[in-house]
């Protein structure tokens, strides 16, 4: 819960301008902020280390204003996901704050620094050309939530030899998303290469059998290689916050 909001409701009871009951009655709306379309959550910040992030499509530029705007002034740090340019540049220009980068669809907002976390580069693969959109979306929320990034594209099965090319730098990685479409084979291979957590995301990349993503998402379920953790479907954001979460918690306290 904000301090200074806290402090606030204490010191409007203490002048009288609030009674007890009103005062628990505001308490449950602290943690939110009611915008009539939304509720939007500011106490995620502290119950996850991330505030919440906002899910761009199917919003209008209107809502998502106000979305940036509320969460700016609660000092909270904003991200917004599966922006097309048209929409990111138009924020932009509505809020010259924010910045938007086209690569991964994400436009941004820092009202707080961001730490630098000392662990290692974590390993950004893809399979090829067409799944780095997906794994831009991947690299770019990492960086912004302090962690670098080391981004490994096009090396997929159909050529190995250019995967072993950088086997070291991925083996190096504390931990490591493989971004892959068609049969979705590569997450397989370096999961039998490597001892880093891996975080395997399906690309909708491939023809008529590779079903918009879903036969590459379930080679990679089935997986032969023991502990390969699969996040849906272009999901690069998904594959991000999973691996910060798991570096948080091995970092410990």
């Amino acid at each position: 819960m904000d301090p200074t909001a806290l402090q606030d409701l204490f010191e409007r009871v203490r002048r009288g301008e609030l009674s007890s009951e009103q005062a628990v009655a505001s308490l449950a709306g602290l943690g939110q902020a009611e915008l009539g379309f939304a509720r939007l959550d500011l106490e995620r910040r502290e119950r996850q280390g991330v505030p919440e992030v906002i899910y761009g499509p199917s919003k209008t530029e209107e809502q998502l204003i106000r979305l940036l705007e509320t969460l700016a002034q609660a000092g909270q740090n904003v991200m917004v996901t599966r922006l097309t340019p048209e929409v990111g540049r138009r924020l932009v220009e509505l809020r010259p704050s924010s910045h938007y980068d086209a690569d991964s669809g994400l436009l941004y907002e820092e009202s707080q620094p961001v730490a630098r976390r000392t662990v290692a580069p974590v390993a950004i693969v893809t399979a090829g050309t067409g799944d780095i959109p997906v794994a831009r979306e991947a690299s770019r929320t990492l960086e912004l939530l302090g962690f670098a990034t080391d981004c490994l594209f096009d090396v997929g099965v159909a050529g190995i030899h250019r995967l072993f090319a950088v086997l070291e730098r991925i083996q190096r990685a504390p931990a490591v998303i493989v971004v892959a479409g068609m049969e979705g084979a590569l997450p397989s291979v370096v999961g039998g290469l490597v001892s880093a957590p891996i975080v395997a995301v399906p690309t909708s990349v491939g023809y008529g059998a590779a079903f918009g993503g879903a036969t590459a998402l379930m080679g990679m379920l089935t997986s032969c290689a023991a502990g390969v953790v699969v996040v849906n479907i272009d999901n690069g954001f998904g594959a991000a916050m999973a691996v910060a979460r798991i570096l948080d918690v091995k970092a410990g306290p």
